[in-house]
C-alpha cells in the first residue's frame, strides 16, 4: 500500500520485528535454551547418550539455577539438559519440552542421580552461551548456542563440524533491525496500522491469559497472584486497576516459573517479559470493556515499545527485564485510558523514574513479585501520565526527551550494572544451600 492508503513501507519491518520477538515459549528461556541444545546434540548423535556435559555463561547459569523446568517438578540446568536429551523435540525451538512424559522425567532423574550430567560455568565473552556435549561410547556430539536462545552456531560430530554459522549479534545488525524505531514511529504504527495486519498480537493475550488463569487456580511458586486474589475476596484489597494488573500478571509468572506445562508468549526472548508486556494491558482492557481492536493496538504499542527499549540492553542483563516490559505495558495502558503520544511519553518518563535499576538475580519463583511490581508501577505511571504528570528531565537519569532517557537506561543497564551482575553471580554460586 501507498502511505495514502494507510500503509508505510517501514511498517513491514515492524511486523517482522514483532513476529521475531513475540513467540511462544514453554518454560524459562535460559534452561530451555540448554534443553534445546541438548536435544539437537542427541539428534546428531542418533542414540541416547550415557554422558551429558554442559558449559554455560555466567548469566545463563544465573538464570538457570533456581527456576522450575516444565513437567519435571525440579529446578535447574541439570534436569533441563537431561530431559531435553531424553524427551526433547529438536524441531520445537523454545517449546522443546512440550512432548516429554513421566517416563522421560524418570530417566532424566536417574541420569542425574548416577552422575551422568555435569553443568559448569565457562569463561566466555557472550552473556548468553550454552555448549552441550553428549557422548555414547566413542561417539561425541557437540552443539553451541550463542547470543540468542535458539541461535545455533555450531553442530559437531566426533570432532567434525556438520554445521557452522556466524553469530548474529554485532551492534551494526542490532542497530539495523531497529533503526526505524522510535517512540513516535511506534505510536503511529500501533494506532494507525490496518487492524487486519496487527490482530495477530491477540495471540499474546490468549496464551498469557491461559497461563495466568492456571496460576490463579493452581498452587504455583510463591502464589503471589493467588494471594492477591484471596485478599480481594477477604476485603483487604479492592478490584482496582493496579491490583488487577498485579494479580493477573504475577499469577502467570507464578505458574511459568514453577514449571507449569503451558507456554507463555514471550517478548525479546523472555516469557516473563512477554507476560509483563501483556497482562497489565489485558487487565485494564477487560476492566474498561475495551473491544478486540483497541486491545490489539494497545498490545502492539506495549510489545513494540518493550522490544525497542530492550534493544538498548544486553540480551541477559543485571537489570530486571520485567521493568522494561512493564514500561511497554504502561504505554499501552495510557493509550487505553485515552492518552495520546505526549502522554505515552510521560508514562515512559514515569516508569524509568520509578523502577529503573531493579536488578535481576536469576530466574526463580520470586520473579513473579518483580512482575507484579512492574505491573503495578505501569498502571500508576499511566494514571499520572494521562494527567500530564511526569518525572522531569532534571531528576536522576531522566533526560529532556524520551529517546535520550531510553539511551540513559541502556547505559545504566549495560555499563553501570556490570559489577552488580558479577557480584550477584558470585553470591548465588557461593551459597551453601
Amino acid at each position: 500500500m501507498r502511505p495514502s492508503e494507510g500503509w508505510y513501507p517501514e511498517w513491514e519491518k515492524y511486523i517482522q520485528i514483532l513476529q521475531d520477538n513475540v513467540i511462544p515459549s514453554l518454560g524459562c528461556t535460559e534452561p530451555i535454551s540448554t534443553a534445546y541444545a541438548t536435544a539437537l546434540a542427541v539428534e546428531l548423535l542418533r542414540e541416547q547418550p550415557d554422558q551429558i556435559q554442559v558449559y554455560v555463561s555466567g548469566n545463563l547459569m544465573k538464570n538457570g539455577m533456581g527456576v522450575g523446568v516444565p513437567g519435571t517438578g525440579m529446578v535447574g540446568l541439570p534436569i533441563a539438559a537431561a530431559v531435553g536429551a531424553i524427551g526433547g523435540n529438536p524441531e520445537a525451538g523454545l517449546e522443546v519440552l512440550k512432548d516429554i512424559t513421566i517416563e522421560h522425567v524418570c530417566q532424566a532423574k536417574a541420569m542425574i542421580d548416577s552422575g551422568q550430567v555435569s553443568v559448569q560455568i565457562k569463561d566466555v565473552p557472550e552473556v548468553l552461551y550454552s555448549e552441550v556435549l553428549v557422548s555414547k561410547g566413542e561417539s561425541i556430539a557437540r552443539v553451541i548456542i550463542k547470543d540468542h536462545h535458539t541461535q545455533v552456531v555450531l553442530k559437531e560430530l566426533n570432532g567434525k563440524a556438520v554445521f557452522s554459522a556466524q553469530s548474529k549479534n554485532d551492534d551494526s545488525q542490532k542497530e539495523s533491525a531497529t533503526s526505524k524505531l522510535s517512540v513516535a514511529s511506534i505510536y503511529k504504527f500501533a494506532t494507525q496500522a490496518p487492524y487486519d495486519r496487527i490482530r495477530f498480537i491477540l495471540d499474546a493475550a490468549c496464551l498469557n491469559q491461559t497461563i495466568s488463569a492456571e496460576g490463579l487456580n493452581g498452587s504455583y511458586g510463591l502464589k503471589v497472584g493467588k494471594t492477591l486474589k484471596q485478599n480481594i475476596s477477604q476485603g483487604l484489597l479492592s478490584e482496582d486497576l493496579i491490583t488487577l494488573a498485579m494479580m493477573r500478571s504475577s499469577a502467570a509468572s507464578d505458574a511459568r516459573m514453577d514449571g507449569a506445562m503451558l507456554p507463555a508468549m514471550s517478548n525479546s526472548g523472555s516469557g516473563n517479559q512477554g507476560i509483563a508486556a501483556t497482562m497489565p494491558v489485558v487487565a485494564v482492557a477487560d476492566h474498561l470493556g475495551s473491544g478486540e481492536e483497541k486491545l490489539a493496538r494497545a498490545l502492539i504499542l506495549s510489545h513494540l515499545i518493550a522490544i525497542y527499549i530492550k534493544t538498548h540492553l544486553d540480551t541477559l542483563s543485571a537489570m530486571c527485564g520485567a521493568t522494561t516490559a512493564g514500561t511497554g505495558a504502561s504505554c499501552g495502558i495510557t493509550w487505553l485510558l485515552g492518552g495520546e503520544r505526549e502522554q505515552v511519553e510521560c508514562a515512559i518518563f514515569n516508569m524509568v523514574g520509578d523502577i529503573a535499576g531493579i536488578f535481576c538475580d536469576g530466574a526463580k519463583a520470586c520473579c513473579s513479585m518483580k512482575v507484579s511490581t512492574s505491573a503495578g508501577a505501569a498502571v500508576k505511571a499511566s494514571l499520572m501520565a494521562i494527567n500530564n504528570i511526569r518525572v522531569s528531565g532534571q531528576e536522576g537519569i531522566i533526560a529532556g526527551c524520551v529517546e535520550e532517557t531510553i539511551d540513559n537506561l541502556g547505559l545504566l543497564g549495560n555499563q553501570g550494572m556490570r559489577e552488580t551482575d558479577r557480584m550477584i553471580l558470585k553470591i548465588m554460586t557461593s551459597k551453601s544451600i
